[in-house]
Protein backbone atom coordinates (compact mmCIF):
# COMPACT_ATOMS: atom_id res chain seq x y z
CA UNK A 1 0.00 0.00 0.00
CA UNK A 2 1.34 3.78 -0.67
CA UNK A 3 1.68 6.06 1.94
CA UNK A 4 -0.60 8.55 2.40
CA UNK A 5 0.98 11.54 0.29
CA UNK A 6 0.90 15.37 1.36
CA UNK A 7 1.75 17.37 -1.85
CA UNK A 8 2.91 21.23 -0.71
CA UNK A 9 3.36 23.95 -2.95
CA UNK A 10 5.41 26.39 -1.81
CA UNK A 11 8.28 28.80 -2.20
CA UNK A 12 11.62 28.23 -3.12
CA UNK A 13 13.01 31.99 -2.53
CA UNK A 14 16.19 31.99 -0.04
CA UNK A 15 14.79 36.04 0.64
CA UNK A 16 12.30 34.97 3.23
CA UNK A 17 11.17 36.13 6.83
CA UNK A 18 12.20 33.69 9.29
CA UNK A 19 8.89 33.05 10.51
CA UNK A 20 8.05 31.91 7.31
CA UNK A 21 11.27 29.19 7.11
CA UNK A 22 10.35 28.28 10.98
CA UNK A 23 6.83 27.36 9.54
CA UNK A 24 7.81 25.27 6.94
CA UNK A 25 10.26 23.37 9.05
CA UNK A 26 7.49 22.86 11.52
CA UNK A 27 5.33 21.34 9.10
CA UNK A 28 7.80 19.28 7.36
CA UNK A 29 8.68 17.73 10.72
CA UNK A 30 5.18 17.05 11.61
CA UNK A 31 4.55 15.53 8.32
CA UNK A 32 6.39 13.32 8.81
CA UNK A 33 5.72 12.57 12.37
CA UNK A 34 2.39 12.04 11.31
CA UNK A 35 3.41 9.57 9.37
CA UNK A 36 3.12 11.07 5.87
CA UNK A 37 5.26 11.09 2.99
CA UNK A 38 6.02 14.65 1.51
CA UNK A 39 5.66 15.20 -2.45
CA UNK A 40 7.28 18.77 -2.90
CA UNK A 41 8.77 20.64 -5.75
CA UNK A 42 12.46 18.68 -5.30
CA UNK A 43 14.25 21.91 -4.48
CA UNK A 44 16.35 22.56 -2.14
CA UNK A 45 16.06 25.97 -1.41
CA UNK A 46 13.59 28.16 0.20
CA UNK A 47 10.41 26.83 1.95
CA UNK A 48 10.17 23.67 -0.43
CA UNK A 49 14.14 22.93 0.71
CA UNK A 50 13.19 23.60 4.52
CA UNK A 51 9.93 21.66 4.78
CA UNK A 52 11.63 18.77 2.65
CA UNK A 53 14.91 18.89 5.21
CA UNK A 54 12.91 19.10 7.88
CA UNK A 55 10.55 16.10 7.25
CA UNK A 56 13.73 13.73 5.85
CA UNK A 57 15.24 14.50 9.53
CA UNK A 58 12.29 13.42 11.21
CA UNK A 59 12.32 10.09 9.53
CA UNK A 60 9.70 11.04 7.32
CA UNK A 61 9.26 9.48 3.37
CA UNK A 62 10.24 12.81 0.72
CA UNK A 63 9.45 12.51 -2.91
CA UNK A 64 11.03 15.38 -4.87
CA UNK A 65 9.15 15.80 -8.23
CA UNK A 66 11.57 18.98 -10.68
CA UNK A 67 11.47 19.81 -14.40
CA UNK A 68 14.87 19.51 -15.95
CA UNK A 69 14.53 23.03 -15.83
CA UNK A 70 14.64 23.85 -12.27
CA UNK A 71 17.03 21.45 -11.64
CA UNK A 72 20.05 24.31 -11.40
CA UNK A 73 18.06 27.28 -10.31
CA UNK A 74 16.08 25.60 -8.17
CA UNK A 75 19.19 23.45 -6.56
CA UNK A 76 17.75 19.96 -6.51
CA UNK A 77 17.52 18.54 -3.15
CA UNK A 78 19.91 15.37 -2.62
CA UNK A 79 19.94 12.63 0.06
CA UNK A 80 16.25 13.64 1.45
CA UNK A 81 14.65 10.74 -0.18
CA UNK A 82 13.43 9.92 -3.67
CA UNK A 83 13.95 12.34 -6.75
CA UNK A 84 11.88 12.25 -10.17
CA UNK A 85 12.88 14.72 -12.87
CA UNK A 86 10.48 15.57 -15.50
CA UNK A 87 10.57 17.39 -18.95
CA UNK A 88 7.83 20.19 -17.63
CA UNK A 89 6.16 22.44 -14.97
CA UNK A 90 2.91 20.49 -16.07
CA UNK A 91 4.16 17.19 -16.07
CA UNK A 92 5.79 18.45 -12.43
CA UNK A 93 2.19 19.04 -11.64
CA UNK A 94 0.95 15.79 -12.98
CA UNK A 95 2.83 13.93 -11.03
CA UNK A 96 2.50 15.53 -8.06
CA UNK A 97 -0.91 15.32 -8.38
CA UNK A 98 -0.83 11.55 -9.04
CA UNK A 99 1.39 10.72 -6.32
CA UNK A 100 -0.38 12.71 -3.26
CA UNK A 101 -4.08 12.50 -1.83
CA UNK A 102 -4.10 15.97 -0.37
CA UNK A 103 -2.41 19.64 -1.38
CA UNK A 104 -1.57 22.38 1.31
CA UNK A 105 -0.35 25.33 -0.11
CA UNK A 106 1.92 27.58 2.57
CA UNK A 107 3.19 31.12 1.23
CA UNK A 108 4.79 31.06 -2.54
CA UNK A 109 4.92 33.17 -5.06
CA UNK A 110 3.53 32.95 -8.89
CA UNK A 111 5.12 28.88 -8.95
CA UNK A 112 2.73 27.97 -6.10
CA UNK A 113 -0.37 30.19 -7.31
CA UNK A 114 -0.25 28.33 -10.37
CA UNK A 115 -0.10 25.12 -8.92
CA UNK A 116 -2.40 25.44 -6.00
CA UNK A 117 -5.11 27.37 -8.28
CA UNK A 118 -4.79 24.68 -10.79
CA UNK A 119 -5.22 21.65 -8.26
CA UNK A 120 -9.08 24.22 -7.31
CA UNK A 121 -9.70 24.21 -10.53
CA UNK A 122 -9.07 20.59 -11.40
CA UNK A 123 -11.41 19.80 -8.08
CA UNK A 124 -14.04 22.09 -9.62
CA UNK A 125 -13.88 20.61 -12.83
CA UNK A 126 -14.19 17.10 -11.23
CA UNK A 127 -10.62 15.96 -12.51
CA UNK A 128 -9.57 15.15 -9.36
CA UNK A 129 -11.69 15.39 -5.89
CA UNK A 130 -8.58 15.85 -3.58
CA UNK A 131 -9.04 17.84 -0.81
CA UNK A 132 -6.84 21.33 -1.14
CA UNK A 133 -5.98 23.33 2.04
CA UNK A 134 -4.56 27.31 1.81
CA UNK A 135 -2.40 27.78 5.34
CA UNK A 136 -3.20 31.01 5.72
CA UNK A 137 -0.85 31.34 8.59
CA UNK A 138 0.26 35.05 9.19
CA UNK A 139 -2.72 35.98 6.57
CA UNK A 140 -0.43 35.20 3.27
CA UNK A 141 -3.70 33.92 1.18
CA UNK A 142 -5.86 36.67 2.11
CA UNK A 143 -5.34 38.84 -1.25
CA UNK A 144 -6.03 35.80 -3.26
CA UNK A 145 -9.37 34.58 -0.80
CA UNK A 146 -10.35 38.37 -1.56
CA UNK A 147 -9.72 38.21 -5.03
CA UNK A 148 -12.26 35.10 -5.06
CA UNK A 149 -14.96 37.38 -3.30
CA UNK A 150 -14.45 40.04 -5.48
CA UNK A 151 -14.91 37.14 -8.72
CA UNK A 152 -17.88 35.80 -7.26
CA UNK A 153 -19.63 39.43 -6.85
CA UNK A 154 -18.75 40.21 -10.56
CA UNK A 155 -19.75 37.15 -11.74
CA UNK A 156 -16.36 35.25 -13.26
CA UNK A 157 -15.86 33.18 -10.72
CA UNK A 158 -18.50 30.67 -9.84
CA UNK A 159 -20.63 30.83 -6.25
CA UNK A 160 -19.40 27.09 -5.31
CA UNK A 161 -15.69 27.73 -5.68
CA UNK A 162 -15.56 27.63 -1.84
CA UNK A 163 -16.29 23.99 -1.65
CA UNK A 164 -13.34 22.80 -3.75
CA UNK A 165 -11.07 24.32 -1.15
CA UNK A 166 -10.60 25.32 2.37
CA UNK A 167 -8.49 27.97 4.22
CA UNK A 168 -6.92 26.89 7.91
CA UNK A 169 -5.38 29.60 9.70
CA UNK A 170 -2.82 27.79 12.13
CA UNK A 171 -0.51 24.84 11.44
CA UNK A 172 -2.82 23.00 14.45
CA UNK A 173 -5.77 23.71 12.21
CA UNK A 174 -4.15 22.20 9.51
CA UNK A 175 -3.08 18.76 11.29
CA UNK A 176 -6.66 18.61 12.12
CA UNK A 177 -7.88 18.67 8.64
CA UNK A 178 -4.95 16.24 6.90
CA UNK A 179 -6.32 13.67 10.14
CA UNK A 180 -9.96 14.41 9.42
CA UNK A 181 -9.49 13.96 5.59
CA UNK A 182 -7.28 10.73 5.85
CA UNK A 183 -10.66 9.10 8.24
CA UNK A 184 -12.80 10.24 5.39
CA UNK A 185 -11.08 8.66 2.85
CA UNK A 186 -10.36 5.34 5.12
CA UNK A 187 -14.12 5.09 5.73
CA UNK A 188 -14.78 5.39 2.02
Amino acid sequence: MNPYSVCVFCSASVQLPEPYIELARQFGARVAREGYRLVYGGGARGLMGSAARAAADAGGAVLGVMPEVLVKREELAAGLGENIIVGSLSERKQRMADASQIFVALPGGIGTLDEVTEMITWNELGIHTKPVLLLNEFGFWDPLLEFFRRGRSVGVIRAGLDSHYAVVDTLDGLFERLRSERRAEVSV
